[in-house]
This record gives structure tokens, C-alpha cells and sequence, in this order.
């Protein structure tokens, strides 16, 4: 019961308001809001706030140093344009899912969003930056279009340079990020647990076999495509004979390139991320105290930091109504009219 824990997670360091944009007054208050703006971020279907009245055109008009960033499923154009999707259906309609699964295996789910942070949130806030950049050279703003199926594509850059030099299109558990080099693969250990070897590069891969002591009976076999089911195979069988405990030294060397897959209650306990402060306790006055992420943003000269709790609802009505001049009897009567 209350207040959802993600929302708590996700809206620090914020201001919240009550804004009914399907009233003409909603729109009147919000371009009094835009005066003073610097950026203005929508999640709406395309066109939805050109249906309340207020245009790309109007805003240009009004506020020519706006910077107006719209992140949408598809894009603000194509015959795609007015679907309802999710997650998944970016990560589908781009290739992504294609190549998530076991070899000669189904699809599978990511199981997190990597098309709404990586290719929504963080392509929206890359384009924001350049844009202000932009702005501060020419005083104008400009729109920005984020389309989440379009930025999840630029994840295939790789294999998409392989299939238009060579014409093979990728296939789940068969390229060389997903499961067909044995030096970047995931193997079960005993108890049931999983560890992912990612040396890539060759010298971290001999750096793991000596740590192994399998170095001498990997020399035998070079790195190459008709070698690597053999490979795999004593790989596997290595793996299977030990735990995660008794591979803890490899895990500790600096060039192995071995990890443990560690479930999310591990996460929360891995003295890597606790010495460097990435949890916190936020003190909420309903709640109590929260565990909370740290920002991932680490500035020499402007550290993040944490400033007020989640707010409520429209908590900062009052003081961002009056900031635009609204006088306490006109944001009652804006109230009494369900406006606000």
C-alpha cells in the first residue's frame, strides 16, 4: 500500500505538479510554465499534444529557444507512427530479440527495459545535451524525435556491418556476443549457479587458462572456428567440477575476465559497488529509511548528490503556480475547475 517503491526509486530531486492539458486553461498555464523553460519532455503518442491545441509549430512560434524532445515507440513519422507498444516490441520490430536465446532455441525476453532507458531515456538526454549545446551557439531551439524501435537498432551496429559486408544473417547462440566463441560464453558450475568468461581478446583468454592450469593443454588447439566446439566442451567440463567458491582466485585476477552471475541480492552486498557508494538511505517521513541507487554520473567538480524526497502529487502546485504569478485565489479557482 502507498506509494510504489519505484516511484520512489525513480523521483528524487524533483518538483511535482497537476497540469489538465485537455483544457484550453491547462494549455495557457503550461506555456506560462515555458517561458522561463529550457526543455520541454513528452512520452505521448505522436501528435497528442498537437490534438490539445499546442503544435511543434506553436511552440517554435512562442518559444524559439525551446528545446522540445518527444520520445515515442516509432517515431513521429511512418506507417508505424500511431502504434501502442512496449519494450518488447521495440526490441522485436529492431532485431534485438532475434538474437536473445539459446542456439536452434525460441526468442527470449531481455527481462528489463533496454529500449525505454537505453534507447529512450539515454538517446533523449544525449540529443537534449547536443541540442542546448547547439542552442548556446545559435539561441535556437529545435524538436528532437526519439523513436525507441530506431535508437534500438543502433545496438546492432555490429552485426549489422557483418551482414552488409557479408550477406549472413545473425542467428541466436552463433555470433561473437552470444554464445559461439568459447571464450565468451556463459557455463553452469556446481550448486545449480552460472559464471560468464568474456576474454574476448586472445592474451585474456591465455591469462584464464593459466590461471586454469589448462594453459598447456589449450595449446593444442588455436582460436579458431573448426576448434571451438572442443574448446567449449572442456570448458564445460572445467566449469562443472567446481564452485563459485573455488573459483574466487580467477574471479579476483585483474585479466581473467571471469565473473560470477550474481542474482540482485548479491548485487546489493558486492563490496565494489558499496565502497563506492553506489546505495544509499534515503530518509522519507512516511517510510522511513529507503535503500536507494546512487546516480551513476560520477563529476570531479559537481558531484550528485540527493536533495529532497519523491513529492507528491501536484505537492509543488502552490509554489510553481505563484512563481508564474498566480495569485492564491486564481490557483484555487484553477483548482475549484479541476485544472490543477
Amino acid at each position: 500500500e502507498g506509494t510504489p517503491y519505484l516511484y520512489l526509486m525513480l523521483n528524487r530531486n524533483k518538483k511535482a505538479i497537476s497540469l489538465n492539458l485537455k483544457k484550453k486553461e491547462g494549455i495557457d498555464l503550461l506555456c506560462k510554465i515555458l517561458e522561463d523553460a529550457d526543455v520541454l519532455l513528452e512520452g505521448f503518442r505522436p501528435g497528442a499534444l498537437a490534438g490539445m491545441g499546442l503544435p511543434y509549430e506553436e511552440l517554435q512560434k512562442k518559444f524559439p529557444r525551446l528545446i522540445y524532445c518527444a520520445i515515442s515507440g516509432y517515431g513521429d513519422s511512418g506507417p508505424y507512427r500511431d502504434f501502442a507498444g512496449h519494450d518488447a516490441n521495440y526490441l522485436a520490430l529492431s532485431g534485438l530479440l532475434d538474437l536473445k536465446g539459446e542456439k536452434d532455441g525460441a526468442p527470449s525476453l531481455l527481462g528489463f527495459q533496454l529500449a525505454d532507458i537505453g534507447g529512450g531515456s539515454l538517446i533523449a538526454l544525449s540529443s537534449i545535451l547536443a541540442a542546448l549545446y547547439y542552442r548556446e551557439k545559435t539561441g535556437r531551439g529545435q524538436k528532437i524525435d526519439v523513436s525507441m524501435m530506431e535508437a534500438s537498432l543502433q545496438y546492432q551496429s555490429l552485426y549489422l556491418g557483418i551482414y552488409l559486408s557479408t550477406g549472413k544473417v545473425p542467428e541466436r547462440g552463433a555470433e561473437l556476443l552470444n554464445g559461439k566463441l568459447p571464450n565468451y560464453s556463459i557455463y553452469p558450475v556446481k550448486s545449480g549457479r552460472y559464471v560468464v568468461l568474456a576474454a574476448l581478446e586472445e592474451r585474456f583468454f591465455r591469462v584464464f587458462l593459466r590461471q586454469a592450469g589448462m594453459e598447456e593443454e589449450f595449446k593444442k588447439w588455436e582460436l579458431i572456428e573448426e576448434n571451438f566446439e572442443k574448446m567449449k566442451d572442456r570448458l564445460l567440463s572445467y566449469f562443472a567440477g567446481k564452485t563459485l567458491e573455488e573459483l574466487e582466485p580467477i574471479f579476483m585476477h585483474s585479466d581473467c575476465c571471469l565473473s560470477p552471475i550474481k542474482n540482485l541480492q548479491e548485487v546489493l552486498k558486492d563490496k565494489h559497488l558499496i565502497e563506492r557508494d553506489m546505495f544509499f538511505k534515503m530518509k522519507h517521513p512516511k517510510y522511513g529509511e529507503l535503500k536507494q541507487l546512487s546516480s551513476p554520473f560520477r563529476f570531479s567538480e559537481t558531484p550528485c548528490s540527493y536533495h529532497t524526497i519523491p513529492p507528491e502529487h501536484g505537492e509543488h502546485n502552490e509554489k510553481v503556480y505563484m512563481s508564474i504569478g498566480l495569485s492564491n485565489e486564481e490557483i484555487q479557482d484553477y483548482k475549484n475547475k479541476r485544472i490543477i
